[in-house]
């Protein structure tokens, strides 16, 4: 058990080492990503105001990290979740979804808030993450749903602790659709540009309940992950 332990410590410790070493471009931060599925195909593109999440989801798409990786969680309305390679060859029965071996310090920037196709980084919660320090690969893209101005109300006292949604983004969540309950809290570091039906699809997987709660019933795969150019 002892050997079993150290040798998925120096595992994690190298696959760290490793995405460091993978060097990141200028031309590479021009570039978007191609996330090609089992449902289709999504053009994200990376924030610039985010620069060490985006460097790190550069680094482990020029690796190939997230090629063959499961959609592992799912919850129509809200969003679908990937990321963790432990999902390769995991079975059909729990639902998966575990940790990198590292994480990000918190980027959460004001300016960017979970609208529908948002990408963000998926984190364990406040109680033993008060930093809010990111997971080091899972990350999540926004399915989301449009709210009224009560809904939007209570969030503001429950979720958001009384900060305010403003105007602007009021009329988005309520024309367009998100996921105001996590703003200020996940680092958003992209979004999509291009295949948000795709993203669409994939919500509205049937999905297991019980132990596998919201893991899709038939896999949903990132069958590869890659740099392309992009589009004006």
């Amino acid at each position: 058990m002892k050997r079993l332990l150290l040798l998925l410590t120096t595992c994690c410790s190298l696959l760290a080492f490793s995405q460091e070493d993978i060097k990141v471009t200028k031309k590479d931060r021009e570039k978007d990503i191609e996330l090609i599925t089992t449902e289709g195909t999504i053009i994200l593109r990376l924030s610039d105001s985010t620069p060490q999440h985006r460097d790190n989801f550069l680094r482990l798409v020029k690796s190939k990290y997230y090629d063959s990786v499961l959609f592992h969680r799912v919850i129509k309305g809200f969003m679908i979740q990937s990321g963790d390679t432990a999902t390769i060859r995991a079975t059909t029965v729990p639902r998966v979804g575990g940790k990198p071996g590292y994480t990000l310090p918190a980027e959460i920037i004001t300016t960017l808030f979970h609208k529908k196709g948002a990408l963000a980084a998926a984190r364990n919660g406040d109680a033993e993450n008060p930093e809010r320090r990111s997971s080091g690969s899972q990350f999540y893209i926004v399915h989301g749903s449009t709210y009224t101005d009560k809904e939007m109300d209570s969030i503001e006292v429950v979720r958001l602790q009384g900060r305010k949604i403003t105007p602007e983004r009021r009329d988005y969540y309520k024309t367009i659709g998100g996921t105001p309950q996590l703003d200020g809290n996940y680092t958003i570091f992209g979004e999509v540009v291009r295949g948000q039906e795709v993203v669409d699809k994939i919500a509205t997987v049937l999905t297991a309940t019980g132990s596998g709660r919201d893991r899709p019933l038939q896999d949903v795969r990132i069958l590869s992950a890659k740099l392309v150019k992009r589009k004006r």
